[in-house]
Order: structure tokens, then C-alpha cells, then sequence
């Protein structure tokens, strides 16, 4: 479904009351990518998430009311007829459908909690590295409902020993936490608080790049958006 039809959709179902509410995943990258779809544990399933978008296509998915979980990009991915094989970044156990498993980092995260009492939670992070660009845009929502924006190609400003490679090119960049493993990025042990855990010079390379997005674990401040009732375009690139 175009924009521009789901566009008149939504007013259509406004105008006679019907409270649904849908996710776009966009497609704005120059390649075909695979979305990836993990739902928090006892939550309502969303669609079969075994589909992939050419660029310039968008898929539109009814959310469940209460629906909690995650989006992400895979890209380079490679299928046989049973669902079996891989992907360059983004993978999720080497199957189609992630079926319940997420994706093997560094990747980009759009997170969702949806009908709270206070709204619904939305955030872009890269507390698990980054993969591609990922963006969040609210519409017919209330509240205040700002897009979060991740549009920078962090792949080419990656810090060193951060970067992921296929073929001579970098695909992926990491966390600090993911590549060095150690409590002052990873925010555990004795860094397990906010107060003790502070940003990096690693994080904040993150930070720069994408302002809006988790850097790190207690990026809470500027990381985190509220919206009542809204749908969502889940924009990649």
C-alpha cells in the first residue's frame, strides 16, 4: 500500500471511529533490506516477519493494542527456498522469519511500547551498534509526538576497533560494550547506575552522529519520546 492510500486509510477509519493503529516500514535505502520484528514476551504477535522491502516500498502492519517489542533492518541477506541462510548485518539465527529471535548486533533499533498511561514509549537506539539509518515518525497522535530522527551513515565516521567488515568494506559499526566487553561501557558491576555509568568518548561519537538515539544504556534524557494514539512510520535511510 502507497503512502498517499494509507493516507486516506487512516482518515477513513478516523472518521468513523475505528481506533486502529498501524506501523509503516519504509524503505528509503538503495538496496532491498529485510525487516526484523522481536515482540516482547507476552505480547501480541505481529505479522509474519519473513518479508523483505526493495527500495522505495513500504509494508503497513496493524499494531495490537499493548503491543511492546522492537524493529530493526537486515541487509545482504540471502535465502533458499526453506527459509534458511544469513544476512551481513542484522541476522537473526540465520532464518527468513526471526521468529522470536533478535538480531545479532551491530543493528539500528526502533523500540516501541505502546498504551501505557502515559502514552506510548518510543525511542531509536544504538546501544546494540548501528547498522543503518532508522528513523521514527509519529502521525495522528497526540501529545508530543516528536519524529526521532537517525539519518547519518555512522559506518563512515565508526570509531577504530568498533568497525564491522564484509568484504573490505564497513558494514557495521559496534558498541564500546559489544567490542571491548567491559563494565564502563556495558554499564554493569560497579557501573550499574546512572550516575556511574557516563558517556565515552565512544558514545559520544554515537551521540553526535544521531543526537536522538540511545548512545548508551542511560541515555535516558534525551533518548526517550512519548506519543498518545499515534501510528508510526518506521523509516530506514
Amino acid at each position: 500500500m502507497a503512502l498517499k492510500q494509507l493516507s486516506l486509510l487512516l482518515m477513513l477509519l478516523s472518521f468513523l471511529g475505528v481506533d486502529a493503529r498501524f506501523f509503516t516500514l519504509q524503505n528509503r535505502c538503495r538496496n532491498t533490506i529485510w525487516p526484523g520484528i522481536l515482540t516482547a514476551p507476552g505480547r501480541p504477535q505481529l505479522i509474519d516477519d519473513g518479508v523483505h522491502l526493495r527500495p522505495g516500498h513500504a509494508i503497513n502492519i496493524t499494531a495490537p493494542e499493548g503491543w511492546s517489542g522492537r524493529f530493526w533492518g537486515r541487509h545482504g541477506c540471502t535465502f533458499d527456498s526453506s527459509g534458511s541462510g544469513n544476512c551481513i548485518t542484522g541476522d537473526c539465527g540465520g532464518k527468513l522469519k526471526c521468529a522470536g529471535t533478535g538480531g545479532t548486533p551491530p543493528a539500528s533499533l526502533a523500540e516501541f511500547t505502546l498504551d501505557s498511561p502515559e502514552g506510548d514509549f518510543y525511542d531509536v537506539s544504538l546501544v546494540d551498534g548501528y547498522n543503518m539509518p532508522v528513523s521514527i515518525i509519529p502521525s495522528r497522535g497526540y501529545g508530543r509526538c516528536k519524529a526521532v530522527k537517525c539519518r547519518s551513515d555512522l559506518n563512515q565516521n565508526c570509531p577504530g576497533g568498533l568497525e564491522v567488515r564484509n568484504k573490505g568494506y564497513i558494514v557495521g559499526c559496534k558498541s564500546a560494550c559489544m567490542a571491548f566487553n567491559k563494565p564502563e561501557y556495558c554499564c554493569t558491576k560497579d557501573f550499574n547506575s546512572p550516575k556511574k555509568c557516563q558517556p565515552t568518548s565512544y558514545s559520544k561519537v554515537f551521540k553526535a552522529s544521531c543526537p536522538q538515539a540511545y548512545s548508551y544504556a542511560y541515555d535516558d534524557a534525551t533518548s526517550t519520546f512519548t506519543c498518545h494514539g499515534a501510528d508510526y512510520i518506521i523509516r530506514f535511510c
